[in-house]
Order: structure tokens, then sequence, then C-alpha cells
């Protein structure tokens, strides 16, 4: 083994050691850090080829390898927007000049436009929720937009979707067709029950549903019951608050039967479709509605949309969907958080900011949601905390301090050969 090799192997393991020292520095930099992940180094050996009678010696290369794959433990907090992951998947993020990127730095706020972002000032991305429906793509950042929970937005919502559900009473009496409405419409209109609804039209105004509920027959041979859904709206109705309305016929009109052993609904269609004034189509389900003995008794009834009001706080659902909470009390589903994940999250590059983007090694992003598929699980009120081991990185900096003075040993030894070695002939 030449002097010169072994003075290199020895600033090789010195050099080895400092990069130690470096993945330890940064980790407890950041133990205080939401989302960080902790860095390590990996250490693999240099092998010279060597005879039987010289042995040459190699030294010693690292590879900072980044623990992102491992979760760090929940703290939980009194904020809404705060957002943290248990499992596979990240959270993605746009700069300001919409560069997409990936974190699990999850401690937004709104901005100045209300936008939520987080502490290294990357914007959270969400699929907008139009009519109920989110448009994901599996492969790809299309589509995507900033959240935002301005609170300055009047918003109206109209009625789209409905449940009604209620029980309906077995022992009531069959009316005869001439004197039940639509046929009949005056006063004297006869029904089995009668309940009203509130939805709402395009601007936000409170539409009134007068529903009447009509038994119209009975099959004593498939043991059927039939009954007649009628919709009205309320601002026609007479002084009386019911028939006759102008004009007289309905909003529109359904047909329902009922099995007479279970009281179960058994139509093919379980729903009644109402075009509110002004308006879009309300699809009301009844599929839950029985004709049991007892009163008329309406069990649920929900309707969405809402009249104008402001955003007054969002709640964050365990799916990622955000839910604004209006001043009146309404509430509309307005974004959906997406997460995505690669093949070898290990691989992805960290970049400053505590956020990753993909690499050849790391494999491509396929977009999710939370709780589905493989992604992990989402949790409002809550920041997940660094994964830097302090204990484990000190005893790590012990260590790298002892075997960098050890490697400074052999190089000294080294030189002092070398000295020898120049010195011998005087």
């Amino acid at each position: 083994m030449s002097l010169y090799g072994m003075m290199r192997t020895g600033i090789s393991g010195m050099n080895g050691q400092a990069n130690r020292l470096s993945t330890v520095s940064d980790n407890i930099a950041n133990s205080s850090t939401t989302g960080y992940k902790r860095a390590s180094t990996e250490f693999s050996s240099l092998v010279l080829p060597s005879s039987g009678g010289e042995y040459n010696s190699g030294g010693v290369e690292t590879t900072v390898r980044h623990h992102i794959s491992d979760d760090g433990s929940l703290r939980y907090t009194t904020s809404s927007t705060d957002l943290a992951l248990q499992g596979n998947g990240f959270f993605i993020v746009n700069n300001a000049n919409g560069t997409p990127y990936l974190t699990r730095a999850g401690s937004f706020v709104p901005d100045a436009q209300g936008n939520l972002v987080n502490t290294g000032g990357y914007y959270l991305m969400g699929y907008p929720i139009t009519n109920g429906n989110v448009n994901p793509v599996a492969n790809g950042y299309q589509g995507l937009e900033k959240v935002n929970i301005a609170q300055n937005d009047l918003i109206a919502d109209p009625s789209r979707l409905g449940t009604f559900t209620a029980n309906l009473p077995a022992g009531a009496s069959v009316i005869a067709a001439a004197d039940r409405p639509p046929t009949n419409t005056t006063a004297s209109a006869q029904y089995t029950a009668k309940t009203s609804v509130q939805t709402f039209d395009n601007l936000g105004n409170v539409v009134v549903l007068d529903l009447y509920f009509t038994k119209t027959a009975y099959d004593a041979a498939t043991n059927t019951y039939t009954w007649e859904a009628a919709a009205y709206n309320h601002a026609n109705a007479a002084a009386t608050g019911g028939f006759p309305y102008t004009p007289a016929a309905p909003i529109t009109t359904e047909t329902y039967t009922f099995d007479g052993i279970t009281g179960k609904l058994t139509s093919t269609d379980k729903s009644i479709s109402v075009q509110i004034p002004n308006g879009q189509l309300l699809e009301i389900d009844f599929s839950a509605t029985k004709q049991l003995a007892g009163d008329y008794t309406p069990i649920e009834v929900k309707i969405d949309g809402n009249s104008p009001s402001p955003i007054d706080n969002v709640d964050i659902g365990d799916d990622g969907t955000v839910m604004a909470i209006y001043k009146n009390g309404a509430k509309r589903a307005i974004y959906k958080i997406a997460l995505a994940d690669v093949p070898s999250p290990d691989n992805l590059l960290v970049l400053s900011g505590n956020v990753f983007s993909t690499s050849a090694d790391s494999g491509d992003v396929q977009i999710g949601f939370a709780g589905s598929g493989s992604f992990g699980s989402l949790s409002s009120g809550a920041l997940e905390q660094s994964t830097a081991d302090i204990a484990q990185d000190l005893t790590d900096m012990i260590e790298a301090q002892r075997n960098y003075t050890a490697n400074s040993k052999v190089f000294q030894t080294g030189a002092d050969l070398m000295d020898v070695l120049v010195n011998l002939k005087r």
C-alpha cells in the first residue's frame, strides 16, 4: 500500500463523516419544521484492485437518503385549515409561477385573496366542485385550482338535490279521482297528507313547495298500494295556504307503488323531479319512504341550496372535501383537495421550502383523494411533525465526530511516515 493511498483513504473517510454531520445538522435544525422528513448518510466501500503482495486501500462513498415515506406524529391545532396526512400521499401545491410540487407541510392559512398558502409560500391545490361533481385527472395536474375561501364573496346556490323520507299511513282511505288533485283543484280537494319544503332559485330566493300525498288505489291481486305525489308552488296558494292554487295545475305529479307486506317503495322511479321557478331541476329522492301503520310522519327532509350569504368558516372532511359554512347556516362543498403519490417516494427530489419534485427514479405522479385506493388518511386541525429524532441525531453526531478523528489519525500517521521517508537520506 502506498503512503499516498493511505492518506487518500483517510481523507475519504473524513469527507464521508463530514457529510454525515451535514445531514445530522439539517435534521436538528428542522426538528420543529412541519412535515420535514429526516435525512441520513449511507456509506458504501470503494475497493481498489490489489495483488497478493500489495494491498491498495480504497475509500468510502456516501449517499444521502431522505426518508420521505416515513410518517411523522400528529400535533393537533385549533385551525380547520391545518392539514395532516398519515400514510401514502402528498398535498399538491403551486408556487407563485404556477409550478406544481408535492409537500407534507400542511400549515395553510388564507392570504389576502383567500387562497390557502403554507409557510413556504406554496398554494394548496384542489378540484372545484361544480353542481356536486368533481372532474379529477388521474395522471396529471390538469383541472386543479388554488383552494380559495374568500370571506367577502356572496354566493347563492340553487337547489338541485333533495331527500324526503316519511311514513305514509297504511290505514289511510283511498281517495277517488274526482275528489283529489289535480282533478279537483277547488278548496274541497281531498288528499292524505301535506308537507311544505324550502328550496332556492338561481338568485337565492326562497321557493316553498307544497307536497301533497294521496292514496289512490289498492290492488288486492298483487297486494300493492298506489300513492300519488303532487308538487305546487306555495306562492300560488290561496290565502288559506292551500287549494285553490292559481294556476290550478301542479308543477309536477308522480305515482308510486308500495308493497302491502313490507311497506317498501317498489316503484322503478323512486324520486320526483320538480322544476323550481327561475331555478334548477330539483330531484327529490323518496327511496327511503315507506307505507307503515301509524300516522303520516316526515322523518328526514334535506334540500340543498342557500340564499346569498358570505362564507363564515370552512370545514374540511376526511376525504378532503372543503365545505363552506355560510353565516346563514347553509353549507356547500366548494373544493375537493387532491393528493399525489409516486411509486418510490424516497427518490423524490428535495427542494427548498419543504417541497418535493418528481424524478426519473421516483416514477410518475398519480392523483387521487384521501382514504381512497392506496392513499392515506387526512386530518383537519392537525399538523404532521418532523420525523427528526434528536436523541438519534445527537448519537450520530458523536459517532461521526469520533470516526472523523480516527480518520484524521490515519492521515496524520501517513504524513508522519512520509516525513520519515523524505528524511531518510539526512
